[in-house]
């Protein structure tokens, strides 16, 4: 094999290095999307999730939260403009302002991308990255050396079609979002009028206050799981309304569930996590021990008294 003379340049040229790995994963990610019909670049995901998760957005305040040079999301804003996926909307109030939302087709073409192409693309990409430590460096090394091993096209079809992937709520999800917590409150417990409040208003009192609300699909069963952060007090996130249909249990969609709804957290700087359950809930107590939880009476003192059946309260504490 020849020397690679771009990583012989140094870390002065980390840049075109880090450029180069983009293109190349980018670039099979793109072959992935033809493969499915997805009329999306990789390039336009992020814009796309952040207008689906913030919008209506402006565009300076897109161009921020992505830390991206503003005319460089104009042009791409552009492109989804004119295929119909993205629209400006005037400011109520301010007819001079403008905020980007997605159109109805923006919202059906990132229903397709959580369900159909992150769910390939993330495992490939996780399999690239996976033990590396130390320098940095040479573990980009590492990962140049594993796509010449195997691309990350290879690797996506060589998986096959995901067994479960997550995605984001939408107002067609509601009802699963009140029907899977209500199954594994009510065998347990009984709802609680703060628990009907949440499941009924889940974008009025999660979603348009900052949180999240995920969901676990299969192809076979459907929706089976959810679980949200809901944004408290003194900068603390509440993980809350978690939840897995009896009938996917075994599945391991808890686990599953719950790493991506921190990993969510963490991508949006939600650093102070907790969340309130009950000792009755013994797996999954032992679910989020395992993934970072510690107990906490700090956490139970502030926030316990939302629930007559809280008697266990617990932080996010991931390790090293």
């Amino acid at each position: 094999m020849e020397n690679d003379l771009l990583a012989g340049f140094g870390v002065g040229f980390l840049g075109s290095r880090l450029k180069r790995l983009a293109e190349r994963m980018q670039a099979d990610a793109a072959e992935v999307a033809r493969a499915l019909d997805l009329p999306v670049q990789p390039a336009q995901m992020s814009l796309l999730m952040t207008i689906r998760l913030h919008g209506p957005i402006a565009v300076g305040e897109l161009a921020q939260r992505l830390q991206l040079a503003q005319p460089t999301v104009t042009r791409a804003l552009g492109t989804l403009e004119r295929d119909g996926f993205v629209e400006a909307r005037r400011t109520p109030g301010d007819g001079r302002s403008k905020r980007l939302a997605l159109t109805a087709a923006g919202e059906a073409l990132m229903v397709r991308v959580q369900t159909e192409l992150l769910p390939r693309i993330e495992p490939a990409a996780a399999e690239l990255v996976e033990g590396l430590e130390g320098d940095f460096m040479r573990g980009l090394a590492k990962v140049e050396a594993r796509l010449d091993e195997a691309s990350l096209l290879t690797r996506i079809q060589a998986a096959g079609p995901p067994a479960l992937w997550a995605r984001d709520f939408s107002d067609d999800l509601q009802e699963a979002f009140y029907r899977i917590n209500a199954e594994w409150i009510q065998a347990m417990f009984a709802l609680e009028d703060n628990d009907i409040a949440l499941l009924s208003r889940p974008r009025e009192l999660i979603l348009d206050k900052g949180g999240v609300v995920l969901f676990a699909e299969t192809a076979e069963l459907g929706v089976v799981g959810t679980c949200a952060l809901m944004v408290s007090k003194d900068g603390w996130v509440e993980l809350t309304k978690m939840g897995v249909l009896e009938s996917a249990r075994g599945l391991k969609v808890g686990e599953f569930l719950l790493a991506k709804t921190l990993e969510r957290a963490a991508s949006l700087g939600m650093d102070k996590v907790y969340l309130l359950t009950n000792r009755k809930c013994a797996a999954a107590i032992h679910l989020y021990e395992k993934l970072g939880f510690v107990h906490d009476a700090e956490i139970m003192r502030t926030f316990g008294a939302r629930y007559e059946r809280c008697d266990v309260a617990m932080a996010y504490r991931p390790r090293g």
